[in-house]
């Protein structure tokens, strides 16, 4: 008798250009024969790179992840603004390509000065919600989007290229932001700053927090069987402190009883919560300490894999 294999995990994918976030998610429950699959950070169309995709349990993760910092490299294309700051809107507004863009020293100059803490004003093309509608149902309906800015900040932008050919202007740079950052807008401002209109070309998420592009696999690689060696470490996703417990502690996992620290099958740092039980290889709550006891916070009946 074959044993199904234990799909609760986090995989990483890496989302291809032209498809929606939903159809990646659609894609892995297919692949995997689950319902139960998530995801934690949108991508937009046009968007290829790093999602991480929740399979069973391990949905009830993803809202955990230490995925605050954001990775992506850029096109940014100058001589037109776009209505949703990205190539597959509408010129809303054309300016001549002016030689100074072409110069790096220019381009570095204007990339250094977005660096650091800023309000930034959301495309009207996202998928902030206002008075319960998603800002671009109402701006593909022809309505004005006024959308409050928000406090974001750019970590890094670094110059990797200035190009294009003829009267076009493209630089490609490698963003580091915060969550919550959208770099249609920063290509947008970018292009006003500079005394031009600018918009996204292509784009690709590199990182999201500790998970890098080195980790993706492609949807068409997935099975039930090559989902378990491809599982993220849930443990190194959520920056948990490790512990192993004892096999015969599962009934009282499972019931929520508070467990003695000292029934841990290892050393550990009790001053580093949150806590990963972990019991024969596969994560099966987290914990915090309280008066020598671990306090349950999330059980998750079937142990979720990916435990290195």
């Amino acid at each position: 008798m074959t044993t199904k294999p234990d799909n609760s995990g986090l995989l990483v994918i890496d989302k291809p250009q032209g498809v929606t976030s939903h159809d990646v998610v659609a894609a892995v429950r297919g692949a995997l024969h689950m319902k139960r699959v998530g995801h934690a950070g949108t991508l937009d169309p046009m968007a290829s790179g790093v999602m991480v995709v929740g399979v069973g349990q391990a949905t009830r993760l993803l809202g955990m992840l230490a995925l605050d910092t954001k990775s992506y490299v850029a096109d940014i294309s100058f001589g037109a603004e776009t209505n949703t700051d990205d190539a597959e809107g509408e010129a809303v507004r054309t300016v001549a390509v002016a030689n100074e863009l072409r110069d790096p020293a220019y381009a570095r100059e204007h990339l250094a000065a977005i660096l650091g803490p800023q309000m930034q004003v959301p495309p009207a093309f996202s998928a902030i919600s206002v008075n319960g509608v998603r800002a671009y149902k109402s701006a593909r309906e022809g309505n004005a989007v006024d959308l409050p800015p928000r406090p974001v900040e750019v970590y890094a932008a670094d110059l990797i290229a200035v190009g294009g050919k003829g009267d076009s202007c493209v630089w490609t740079v490698a963003f580091s932001v915060s969550k919550g950052t959208y770099i249609r807008a920063l290509a947008r401002d970018l292009g006003r700053a500079c005394d031009s209109a600018a918009h996204i070309s292509a784009l690709r998420r590199t990182a999201s927090g500790v998970v890098s592009i080195g980790a993706c696999h492609a949807v068409e690689e997935l099975s039930p069987e090559s989902a378990v060696g491809f599982a993220l470490d849930p443990i190194a996703a959520l920056g948990a402190t490790r512990v192993d417990l004892p096999g015969n502690l599962a009934d009282d996992l499972l019931c929520g009883r508070r467990i003695p620290v000292e029934r841990a099958l290892a050393d550990f740092d009790a001053s580093k919560a949150p806590f990963a039980l972990v019991l024969d290889g596969g994560l099966k709550a987290l914990a915090r300490i309280e008066s020598g006891r671990f306090v349950m916070e999330h059980v998750f009946p079937q142990a979720i894999g990916g435990v290195r």
